[in-house]
């Protein structure tokens, strides 16, 4: 009861940092000179040869068509209320849709694929470090460490380019640009082989996301690990004749892994961005390239929307990691029932 008491109590604080969040993002997004009518003006000079003043009048019909004559504060307004009391994220100016059936689209797919990176790329990240912390200096350490190293400081998008490069070039793959082969396009629902077609699209940025992934958290949990290995409760616990693997799985690797706990809670924005640069490589239609474009385009309430969907899912993944921490150690559980 208690620690439902402090779930809710989490859920009840985490309202006005929303709040706030929607008002930051609001601000910045606003905050950049010019707005969408001002971007379809220089499209339009520039496509029809036509003056600004001469089509300042249609402009200014269609700024006030999309409410961009009003007062910042009544902006805001408009766009919390519609959020909060009809789900309505407003209309996007480009595709002249709402929002939702706008983002919709990319949503489930970004998470689908952001949820299989994140927990397959961290499993592999937890298990490679604790083989490296408990083979310290030996070559399967080294490699650990060579393959971690190599995750972190080779970017993304350089590996995304080498493996479009073999699969256009080399291995002249169909699967390119596409979530989905011609024939799979128009089919309701999913099959195996529907299925099996999608993992022939996605597994590159599967795999690039998954191998920078495991990375950091490769590296995170050797040095953690070999940190609470030397604590003295470990050593207490030798000395009572527990068995190497008890005393590394019951007492060691659970304390050495609340960083990446934590770590996990903080990357759950992941899921909404996904590997911009990963997907615009490889043509992969998610909410990383919606991203680029809305804000190439001042697709104002598109951006709006994606980042307030950000920082749900930041606050989100944090209350997960405090849940998850909870469980896994009596020490935190026990404060966090007794209200700490």
């Amino acid at each position: 009861m208690a620690f439902l008491q402090f779930i809710l109590r989490r859920i009840l604080v985490t309202i006005p940092l929303l709040i706030g969040i929607s008002i930051a993002t609001f601000l910045i997004i606003t905050a950049v000179p010019g707005d969408f009518v001002d971007g379809w003006l220089g499209r339009t000079m520039a496509q029809t040869g036509q003056s600004r003043e001469a089509l300042m009048p249609q402009a200014n019909l269609m700024r006030e068509r999309l409410g961009l004559d009003q007062p910042l504060y009544v902006q805001y307004w408009v766009w919390i209320r519609n959020i909060v009391f009809a789900g309505d994220f407003g209309m996007s100016f480009t595709q002249n849709r709402p929002v939702t059936e706008v983002i919709d689209l990319r949503l489930w797919r970004t998470i689908g694929i952001a949820l299989v990176t994140l927990v397959v790329g961290q499993m592999i990240g937890v298990f490679l470090g604790i083989y490296a912390a408990t083979n310290q200096y030996r070559w399967g350490d080294t490699a650990a460490t060579l393959v971690a190293f190599l995750g972190i400081v080779i970017p993304k998008f350089v590996i995304a380019l080498i493996l479009l490069y073999l699969l256009a070039f080399v291995w002249h793959s169909p699967y390119i640009g596409a979530l989905y082969s011609p024939e799979f396009q128009v089919q309701q629902g999913m099959s195996f082989a529907k299925l099996w077609n999608l993992f022939l699209h996605v597994w590159p940025i599967l795999l690039v996301s998954i191998w920078a992934g495991q990375a950091y958290t490769t590296r995170m949990m050797r040095g953690n690990l070999l940190d609470v290995m030397n604590a003295q409760y470990i050593e207490t616990a030798r000395a009572k004749g527990l068995s190497r693997r008890k005393v590394l799985f019951r007492h060691a690797v659970p304390n050495a892994l609340h960083p990446v706990v934590m770590n996990m809670g903080s990357r759950f924005d992941y899921m909404i961005k996904g590997e911009i640069e990963i997907a615009l490589v490889l043509g992969i239609p998610t909410l990383g390239p919606l991203i680029i474009s809305s804000v190439t385009d001042r697709d104002m309430y598109v951006i709006a929307a994606i980042f307030l969907l950000v920082a749900v899912l930041l606050v989100i993944g944090n209350l997960l990691a405090d849940i998850i921490l909870a469980l896994i150690d009596p020490r935190v559980r026990r404060a966090t029932v007794s209200g700490g």
